[in-house]
């Protein structure tokens, strides 16, 4: 294994080659390379698992052994400067590694059927395989100087992926608002660094932790420097990790393709600022103060994502505020300095809400099917409805991923947020009270997007030519599968169609049909069209919502069982307590650095006591959202229950239940008029400071040299005709200038 350990340096560069072929191809052979690249994802797919069997092998090494091992190498060295470069293996390394490969190889063969009509196929993968790259590099640093070179990296990735559709201007809006926000954040976290190193001397973590340490101890450092430069790190975290206030980039970030989200905004990349702080905990567990900010920013983030995610319409933004609630749950462990807990519930979120952005991936694509290539009506549930008969496998796979965010027992995430639940009761009521409402909260969002998209009646109809409602299709799936045959009495669609002229209604629908399908599936759409524009017929062509490909299907089927099996890892089944589990096993060696500080116990107890409760708050959340979204099935509109119980209600409480609920309502929709709040305080502040200084710049600092150069030009101009050459005419001058000093001098200092 020390043999394992000392070429561990190669797992940020093991799918390094994909990304050079794939841009030198584009470069050298662009046809050839275009025409097989399908073939481009099994190299990503199959060197991203390689580094999958290297991780596993690694982490079942630190769970026997409990070491960690660093490797470094210098860099430069010039008088007091030196600056390494190297890995660090340890257990945090080990989860994140599993993290990043396991999840990124399932969206890679989600993305392969997902994005094969998309003509920038290779552009994505080579994007994600950098994306890749850089977050294996980012959790492999060995110091703060290296993690910000990869924490750039990953900016720089996350740009590209958020802008893939940049031809869209909302798309390209996105990406800059993220690339822009988290530079706010890197900034901090570039003076965090440059401070810290000057208190120090050095970047290495382990000396950076015990020369701190000990400057503290024995009162030799300024504790607000420290406390200073120690927040200046966490900016960068607050950023990355979309906490409360640098969050609005997260939403706006769901215009990149779904593998996009469910790779690096559910699983990697808004993970790293949690990794990021988990990493520094050492540091941070000294400085009381930056823990209770932690801590604090952690709650409010908390309530705030839930809160902004009970009225989205966008499925995918709102499945974004989920995440920034649940890394809100991740932050407030590490405030409270529940370590374990912390990253447990990173592990058991990652694959939980990946399963999710992949579940609502299928579901996008097959509302496409219905109302066409437009994001703003395919993501959009207030038109969907009724989707179990047509998606039974993406139902089943998003009800579980639901019940999991939601913390229903046994699901993963039920054991990891329960946790961090039952320590916050240690920590503070408040902060407790507080998280257990927004569990209850969770559980009512996540079944309101459930409840929308599923149950019902789909909201979208199609019209015939007559405009009457046809409830029978003959349907080509996306993927060129056929569903089914139905026969149909209009024909008058079609006798029109053959009337037109010069057929621009049937050259749209090759053109439509065929851009969104591969080539093999060409003789399906032939016999297609040729079914549709026969003169006897009795057929109609429409598409209807329908199951994904079985590749896509199968990442998700994957992540159900990661869903229903991955919190097993913290359950201890032994007598030794939690301390018996595998998860306890593999962070001994980080636990060890927090001293006693970090608590690395459960008391049994008191968990399954306090879980009960949490439950009993989720249930009443799913019965809120089933009470209000859940559609009754009664020709009597009388008897529907709501109605019942606005007749029983009073007035003035029914006033005050609208005002309520229309305030919830707007506070939710409009982001908590945080997005208004910037764009007034600072975008227009800083475009009105721009534009004051543009017209300083020009008409004052320019204004002034320009004037005198001018000046002296019309001067010039006007004294040159009173020259005429004679000496008289300018000594008769010079003496009248005389004259007029002499008389201005008299009159201001003698007279």
């Amino acid at each position: 294994m020390e043999y394992t350990h000392q070429y561990s340096w190669i797992i940020p560069f093991i799918t390094f080659p994909v990304p050079m072929l794939i841009g030198v191809g584009l470069l050298l052979f662009p046809t050839a390379t275009k025409n097989i690249r399908r073939m481009w994802s099994f190299p990503s797919i199959f060197l991203l698992t390689i580094v999958m069997i290297f991780s596993v092998d690694l982490s079942i090494y630190q769970v026997n052994n409990s070491s960690i091992y660093q490797y470094v190498w210098s860099w430069t060295i010039n008088n007091d400067l030196s600056l390494e470069f190297g890995y660090l293996i340890d257990s945090l390394t080990s989860i994140m590694s599993i993290l990043i490969t396991t999840v990124g190889i399932l969206v890679l063969i989600y993305s392969d059927n997902y994005m094969s009509h998309d003509q920038g196929y290779l552009r994505f993968f080579a994007y994600m395989t950098l994306f890749n790259i850089s977050m294996l590099g980012l959790v492999t640093s060995s110091n703060l100087i290296q993690i910000y070179v990869f924490w750039e990296l990953v900016g720089m990735c996350s740009y590209l992926l958020i802008g893939f559709w940049f031809t869209r201007p909302i798309a390209a809006n996105a990406c800059q608002k993220a690339f822009v926000t988290n530079r706010v954040g890197d900034f901090g976290l570039l003076l965090g660094i440059l401070g810290l190193y000057w208190i120090t001397g050095s970047l290495e973590f382990r000396d950076l932790f015990q020369i701190i340490n000990n400057l503290i101890y024995k009162n030799e450092v300024n504790i607000f420097l420290v406390t200073l430069f120690a927040l200046f790190l966490f900016c960068g975290s607050v950023a990355k990790s979309a906490q409360f206030p640098l969050h609005v980039w997260l939403p706006d970030a769901m215009e990149g393709p779904t593998p996009i989200s469910a790779l690096i905004h559910a699983a990697t990349m808004v993970a790293a600022g949690i990794f990021l702080v988990a990493r520094l905990l050492p540091l941070f567990i000294v400085l009381p103060a930056i823990m209770n900010g932690i801590a604090f920013i952690g709650i409010i983030t908390v309530v705030l994502g839930a809160t902004l995610a009970i009225a989205q319409k966008d499925i995918k933004k709102n499945l974004a505020y989920s995440t920034m609630s649940q890394l809100g749950y991740m932050m407030l462990a590490l405030g409270m300095g529940s370590y374990r807990a912390a990253l447990f519930h990173l592990i058991t979120h990652a694959y939980s809400k990946a399963l999710l952005f992949l579940g609502s991936g299928s579901i996008i694509h097959s509302m496409e099917a219905v109302v066409g290539y437009s994001p703003a009506k395919s993501q959009n549930m207030a038109l969907m409805g009724g989707l179990t008969k047509h998606v039974p496998i993406t139902k089943t796979s998003f009800l579980v991923g639901t019940l999991s965010l939601c913390g229903i027992p046994p699901f993963a995430c039920f054991w990891s947020k329960d946790e961090i639940l039952n320590d916050s009761w240690l920590y503070s009521p408040i902060f407790a009270i507080i998280a257990c409402f927004t569990a209850g909260l969770t559980a009512f969002y996540m079944f309101r997007i459930y409840l929308l998209v599923f149950e019902g009646h789909l909201k979208v109809h199609f019209l015939n030519f007559n405009g009457k409602k046809n409830s029978s299709f003959y349907s080509i799936s996306l993927w060129g599968k056929k569903e089914g045959k139905h026969k149909l009495k209009n024909t008058n669609f079609f006798l029109a169609l053959l009337r037109m002229k010069n057929n621009e209604m049937t050259s749209f629908f090759i053109r439509k049909t065929y851009t969104h399908r591969i080539n093999k599936n060409i003789k399906n759409i032939t016999r297609l069209f040729f079914d549709i524009t026969h003169f006897g017929t009795k057929k109609t062509a429409c598409l209807y919502p329908h199951e994904s490909d079985n590749t896509m299907r199968f990442s998700m089927l994957v992540l159900v069982l990661f869903t229903l099996f991955v919190g097993a890892i913290g359950i201890s089944f032994s007598q030794k307590g939690i301390d018996g589990d595998i998860l306890s096993k593999l962070l001994i060696p980080f636990i060890d650095l927090l001293h006693k500080n970090s608590k690395n116990f459960v008391d049994w107890y008191e968990f399954l006591t306090n879980a009960t409760f949490s439950v009993i708050l989720t249930f009443f959340g799913i019965f809120i959202a089933s009470f209000f979204y859940k559609p009754v099935y009664s020709d009597l509109q009388n008897l529907n229950l709501l109605n019942l119980f606005e007749k029983s209600v009073p007035n003035k409480i029914k006033i005050i239940a609208d005002n309520l609920k229309n305030f919830i309502y707007d506070w939710s929709y409009n982001r908590a008029y945080i997005d208004v709040f910037y764009e007034i305080s600072l975008i227009a502040s800083l475009r009105k400071l721009v534009q004051f200084n543009s017209f300083f710049d020009k008409k004052i600092m320019d204004g002034i040299p320009n004037g005198i150069g001018i000046t002296s030009f019309f001067v010039g101009e006007t004294i040159k005709y009173v020259g005429g050459g004679r000496i008289s005419s300018y000594i008769l001058l010079y003496i009248l200038y005389i004259l007029i000093f002499i008389l201005i001098w008299y009159f201001l200092f003698i007279y």
